[in-house]
């Protein structure tokens, strides 16, 4: 199983506890030790399921929008963005529980015209005011059909570390990655009004490769 480069220090403080609390219980509690090693034992397996890097064949998009990450549909509604688009939009929310793959991925094909990074709360991720409120970074795209389309990374109560890594000016490429959030998250995706929906409330994504929605030319 492939890892992501986010899992480095993690994995690495994980091992470090995991062998310092194994080798204290099998000193002090000797076989009654597997009541604390085997529960530990699935808490870093988990670890390292957080971190997998599937295989996925993105393919090339130029009018869908396809699902940034891997979650469940939560929020379609018509809100007012306020950040860069300054106006109505259509809000698709997808929220990232901790089992879900965590790799963030452009929504659509185009360049980066905006990013931004904001300091905040860590509410949980599926409360309506943690688009404005939490932890966040925005992230805008001139798409290749000359729509603006806003994305933004949240963090949750969990989730207390985002990273991204494109810059003003880069290409985006629809399906592949831009960014990581550790541990439970959301992500929420503006659209224009006239786009078509595809997804609903309740649906199940798979980033880079589901399509929620498209835009016409």
């Amino acid at each position: 199983m492939k890892l992501h480069k986010e899992s480095k220090g993690t994995i690495t403080v994980a091992t470090i506890l995991f062998a310092i609390i194994a080798a204290v219980s099998i000193y002090f509690l000797e076989m009654w030790s597997l009541l604390i090693i085997i529960p530990l034992l699935v808490i870093y397996s988990l670890v390292f399921w957080f971190f997998r890097v599937p295989n996925r064949d993105i393919l090339d998009h130029v009018e869908n929008v396809i699902a940034p990450v891997d979650g469940k549909v939560v929020m379609i509604k018509e809100v007012e963005e306020d950040e860069f688009i300054k106006g109505k939009a259509i809000q698709v929310s997808i929220f990232m529980s901790p089992l879900n793959v965590h790799i963030c991925r452009f929504p659509v094909s185009g360049n980066v015209i905006y990013k931004k990074y904001h300091p905040g709360k860590y509410l949980v991720a599926w409360h309506e005011k943690s688009s404005t409120e939490n932890e966040r970074t925005t992230v805008a795209v001139e798409s290749l059909t000359h729509h603006k389309v806003v994305f933004r990374q949240i963090a949750g109560y969990v989730a207390r570390r985002i990273v991204f890594y494109c810059n003003e000016g880069d290409a985006a490429k629809a399906g592949h990655e831009f960014g990581f959030i550790k541990f439970g998250s959301r992500m929420d995706v503006f659209l224009p009004l006239d786009t078509e929906i595809i997804c609903k409330i309740g649906d199940k994504t798979k980033g880079g490769i589901d399509v929620i929605a498209k835009m016409r030319d």
